[in-house]
């Protein structure tokens, strides 16, 4: 067999070239088999199902279930690859038990006040501005955190976002999300759409040579970190004391549309979520929804004594 890191290599390029995952799955891809290989090489082990037993265990040990569980996946995405391709006589992955139990990690919501509090702020910011400066990225920053909270869109997505995948005469936003699979999400909400198209009106310049949709101060494409960073500046501007992140923008929207009784078949489509299981983890969080409904709804309420 060839040596461990080529192998790796070449299954990279075939995830690549082949299986067309974007950069962040290869990424993941290479740090966790690279970690794999290193182990490997430093421990001087034969690559076998009772050396594989024992790093499967040596990865519960040191990392999160989560984690540990996207590890463990890597690695056997790569073995199956491998027998495939006839580079391994054993896939060593077989006959050995990896399933074990994922805690369940509630999503993280923000509070319905702190998001109104949130939007007032910027807002507020927008109409004080002093610079021309300050009123564009303002205003770029507000179309950022509308989409966010009105489509449930993954940071990743948002950043990725291209001129020609935002229809704002019909009001529709096109998404590739986790393996390039796209999805349509409608924009119907005015405020929504005014924001960006005043963010477009504005920056139509800037966007005029470029593919992007939303761009930083350099005229680059706008990155998840500055997306973080301008939620965190914001909420503090806010006086917010919790730490809102991104992600919780799309938890939030989810258990929303989930209390308004919306069929959490139709949210699976909107986040985009290949399982409904996925989606379910929002039926666990919607605690104030189920407090109406038993309050007004109870069958006991019907009883008089």
């Amino acid at each position: 067999m060839q040596n461990l890191q080529q192998l790796i290599t070449q299954y990279l390029d075939f995830c690549k070239y082949q299986k067309a995952l974007n950069e962040k799955s290869i990424k993941a891809y290479r740090i966790d088999l690279t970690q794999y290989a290193d182990y490997m090489s430093e421990t001087s082990m034969q690559l076998n199902r009772k050396t594989l037993t024992v790093y499967i265990t040596n990865l519960h040990q040191y990392y999160k279930p989560k984690s540990a569980k996207r590890k463990i996946a890597s690695l056997k995405a790569f073995f199956s690859y491998l027998e495939y391709e006839e580079l391994l006589l054993e896939n060593p992955f077989s006959k050995i038990n990896v399933k074990f139990r994922e805690p369940i990690l509630l999503p993280r919501t923000i509070p319905t006040q702190n998001i109104q509090k949130l939007f007032e702020t910027v807002y507020h910011l927008l109409t004080e501005a002093p610079t021309d400066y300050q009123k564009r990225t303002l205003t770029r920053d507000i179309a950022v955190l509308e989409l966010l909270f009105s489509t449930g869109l993954r940071v990743s997505e948002l950043c990725s976002l291209n001129c020609n995948d935002i229809d704002l005469e019909q009001g529709s936003v096109r998404i590739y999300g986790k393996g390039s699979k796209e999805r349509i999400i409608q924009i119907t909400n005015p405020d929504v759409i005014n924001s960006l198209i005043t963010y477009r009106n504005l920056f139509i310049e800037q966007l005029e040579h470029r593919e992007f949709f939303f761009c930083n101060r350099l005229g680059h494409r706008l990155s998840e970190q500055s997306v973080r960073f301008m939620i965190k500046h914001y909420a503090e501007f806010a006086n917010l004391s919790e730490h809102i992140t991104p992600h919780m923008f799309r938890h939030t929207f989810a258990t929303l549309l989930l209390e308004e009784d919306v069929d959490i078949r139709y949210i699976q489509h909107i986040l985009g979520h290949n399982s409904i299981v996925t989606t379910q983890i929002y039926t666990h969080v919607t605690s104030s929804k189920q407090r109406d409904i038993l309050t007004v709804k109870n069958p006991r309420n019907k009883i008089n004594i």
